[in-house]
């Protein structure tokens, strides 16, 4: 399998910069998004309203949203996983490349299709029905570790998620924490099952929503005490901090023995699409810069807020001024 990968040049580059580098391993996706006065039925065709065709999946997500956040130069992003050798291919490296992160170890992959996820909207009620085909996103494997093995071993922060294989996503962990990384885990998808114990224990820091506390832990957190219950499950299983992002409700986090709460920022929301992603971003973003656990909990928490107020995925993702500033103006409270 041929990668689009660095030169000598950019590796011998890579590795005399001391600029901290951000990875994500995962998921490339396009997703193609019909809108229309209402979901089609078994069988029935509708005419849509409008449509569109952007980066998707949560691995390319959380790499653009932390590659704007770095557009100042304060840390470096980078994206592993394969794309294939396609037209959609081609269009998500061209998305990535314009928020600024590394592709060098992202690879193409001539014996599957890039991913795609179709996405239909009902225009009146919200309501969407999603198809996702994994493409090369499940051809991901421990190769795809070796060969980004210079960029995983420089890693400051490593960002994970569930949209490849998990051997693949233990497989990175390991590595990065062997290099002394801190290795941050979106549980989502959370799979049929719950999580493994092996990808718990590879984890230093796991970021569930609501819904996925709930899976993992039975408990689908309304309260700071009933988040507080989750976290303390979940570090049972082997994961020293867990934040528990509670939407509206603000983020719950434990790290040891000590535990916080962040209170939600005071935004405008329209969509929600893009909060999970930036918030992971954000937290990988402040954490490379060596802030505090719980000042890095809070500057995530703003960058998934901020997400909100702009529709779409990527795109919606906020820049480094915007989060200080909103930092800065309620992060006190």
């Amino acid at each position: 399998m041929a990668g689009a990968f660095s030169l000598v040049e950019r590796v011998i580059v890579s590795h005399s910069v001391v600029t901290p580098l951000i990875v994500s391993f995962g998921s490339v996706n396009i997703d193609v998004t019909a809108r229309a006065r209402r979901l089609p039925r078994p069988g029935e065709t509708v005419h849509g309203e409008s449509y569109g065709v952007m980066l998707g999946g949560k691995g390319s997500n959380q790499a653009a949203a932390a590659g704007r956040l770095a557009a100042s130069g304060a840390v470096r992003v980078a994206l592993v996983g394969r794309v294939g050798r396609d037209d959609f291919g081609a269009r998500a490296r061209q998305e990535l490349a314009r928020f600024g992160v590394d592709l060098s170890p992202l690879r193409d992959d001539a014996d599957h299709a890039t991913g795609v996820a179709l996405i239909g909207i009902d225009a009146g009620t919200g309501e969407n029905s999603i198809t996702v085909i994994g493409g090369a996103n499940m051809a991901v494997d421990a190769t795809d570790v070796v060969v980004a093995d210079i960029w995983l071993e420089e890693a400051a922060v490593l960002l994970l998620q569930l949209e490849v294989p998990e051997a693949a996503v233990i497989a990175a962990a390991q590595r990065v924490k062997a290099a002394g990384g801190i290795v941050v885990l979106d549980p989502a998808p959370v799979p049929d099952g719950g999580l493994s114990d092996d990808v718990l224990q590879v984890a230093d820091i796991i970021t569930p929503n609501e819904t996925e506390t709930g899976l993992l832990t039975g408990i689908t957190p309304e309260t700071v005490e009933e988040a507080s219950e989750a976290a303390r499950i979940l570090q049972a299983k082997g994961v020293r901090r867990v934040l528990v992002k509670m939407g509206s409700r603000g983020v719950f986090w434990r790290d040891g023995d000590e535990e916080g709460f962040c209170k939600p920022f005071c935004v405008d929301a329209i969509d929600t699409v893009a909060a999970g992603d930036s918030f992971n971003a954000g937290l990988a973003f402040a954490l490379a810069q060596k802030k505090s656990f719980q000042d890095a909990v809070c500057f995530a928490a703003a960058c998934g807020a901020l997400a909100t107020t702009r529709n779409g995925a990527a795109d919606a993702a906020p820049h480094y001024a915007e989060v200080s500033a909103l930092v800065e103006q309620q992060g006190a409270r």
